[in-house]
This record gives C-alpha cells, structure tokens and sequence, in this order.
C-alpha cells in the first residue's frame, strides 16, 4: 500500500470520492484529473483506481485512459432500490398529502387482478372512510385500481375485466371494456385517475401511479374525501398535489422519467 495512504479509514474514503467524482463526470476522469481534483497523490489514486478496475467498481478506456463506472456498481444499486420498501417511502408524503388537503391518503398495489391497500393515512375530524389495509379493490371502480392498471398492456387489461366481470357497484360505475380502455387513455394523458362515485355514491377520489426504478408502475396513490369535500372545482387541485407527491416517491424508488408504455392492442 502507498505510504500516502496513512490509515484504512483514510483509504476507505478516499475510495468513496473517487467513486463519487467519476459518477458524477459524464465523460469519465483520467488519474490525473482525480489526483487533481481530491487532492489525493497520484500514487495513491492509481492504486486505488486500478483496485477498483480489477473489482468491476470502475472500467478504464483503453484509448482516453479515463475511468468510468464499472457494472459491478449496478448490483449495488439494485440492491438498494429492493430494499427500499415503497410503503417507507411513501408513508411520510402520504402523511404530509393528509395534513394538507385534509383527505384520506391510500397506498395500493396490483396483486393479481385485484388493487390492495397496502397502507392508509386517515384524514382528520370524524368523517372516515370504511377502508382498511388489506381490502381487495375492483380496478374498474376505484381511482387507485385505475391508476394501476392505466399503464398496464391492454391485453392484460382485458384479460382481467374478463376474468373477473365488471361488477356494478353504483349507478356510474364503468361496466363495459371498451369504456374502460378508454378511460384509462384519459388517465394516462392527464397523469391522474378519478373514481367519481363509481365505486361508492357520495364518495369521490383521485389516484395517481408510483412508478419504479424499472418505468413500470409498482404502486398507486389515492385521496378520497366526499362529494362536498372533492367538488368537481377542487378536484384538479387535489389531483395535481397527488402528482407531485407520486412524482417524489418515484424519485426516491429509482424512477429515471421513462415509462414504460403500455403496447396497443394486437401489436
């Protein structure tokens, strides 16, 4: 080890600004410029560089001499992406959502055919809606089931309408596929879903999908209130609060900005 090297510890983090430096430099970064840039002595970052190339930490062009990320900092990555749990990173902005719209926040996945609360924020004072984690949710009549299955294939889609029928839960409940793709491109071109008594008379919601480090949704989010308390008026205002609350926590699963789009039918 160079004896500019004092410590492990002083190795240790010499090699995390390193790492750092060259993440955060399109083009990659020669020896030279690292040493110049972090103040570290030449010897010392071409030991720990070409450590860090015979890892898979970093990659070396042959031609320009300047190293760049290497795969290996892929796995790492993914591993952390995984162990973020979509409901941690949700919790926090659900409660904020709650606190600022006065509304019941809802998390849901797709589990099958079926949209599940996988986590609730009960909006304050004594109207409460009769909702728990855990309870199943038909995707055709519920804001969330909407804006999970918005960028979905439309094959699957319809493989689940037909699967499960299109039960009539209210006099606007949508009950015909054709109606419902239809809706759905509505969802995907406003960037939000609205549930407007479909699934219960007197309630109204809006939903937006979370999406992950892959582009594909892994979950949606949902405000419900009243019809008094979600007019037709406030309701794009609501809907726009929600997407920017989805928005931070696809950030924060990895989401680049590129969704996966769902294909047309029969391509």
């Amino acid at each position: 080890m160079p004896a500019a090297i004092d410590s492990p510890s002083v190795a240790v983090e010499r090699t995390l600004e390193i790492l750092e430096a060259v993440a955060h430099r399109n083009g990659g970064m020669s020896n030279a410029e690292i040493s110049r840039k972090l103040n570290i002595p030449k010897s010392s970052a071409s030991y720990i560089l070409r450590t860090l190339e015979h890892r898979g930490y970093l990659r070396r062009d042959p031609e320009s001499g300047k190293y760049r990320l290497g795969v290996k900092v892929l796995s790492l990555s993914r591993g952390a992406l995984t162990g973020l749990d979509v409901r941690e990173a949700a919790l926090p902005l659900m409660r904020q959502l709650v606190e600022h719209t006065r509304l019941t926040a809802h998390l849901a996945i797709l589990d099958g055919d079926e949209a599940v609360y996988v986590e609730k924020v009960d909006a304050p004072g004594f109207i409460k809606m009769d909702t728990w984690v855990g309870r199943r949710m038909e995707i055709h009549t519920t804001s969330v089931g909407k804006a999970l299955a918005a960028w979905l294939d439309p094959d699957k889609v319809a493989d689940i309408l037909h699967s499960r029928g299109m039960k009539k839960c209210t006099v606007k409940t949508i009950t015909t596929p054709a109606r419902f793709l239809k809706e759905l491109e509505k969802v995907r071109e406003l960037g939000y879903s609205v549930d407007d008594e479909e699934n219960n008379l007197g309630v109204r919601c809006c939903g937006a999908p979370i999406f992950g480090a892959s582009g594909e949704v892994e979950a949606s989010l949902g405000l419900t209130g009243t019809i008094q308390q979600v007019t037709p008026e406030s309701l794009p205002k609501y809907a726009a609060t929600l997407k920017e609350a989805t928005a931070r926590i696809s950030r924060l699963l990895g989401y680049d900005g590129r969704v996966r789009r769902p294909h047309p039918i029969g391509a």
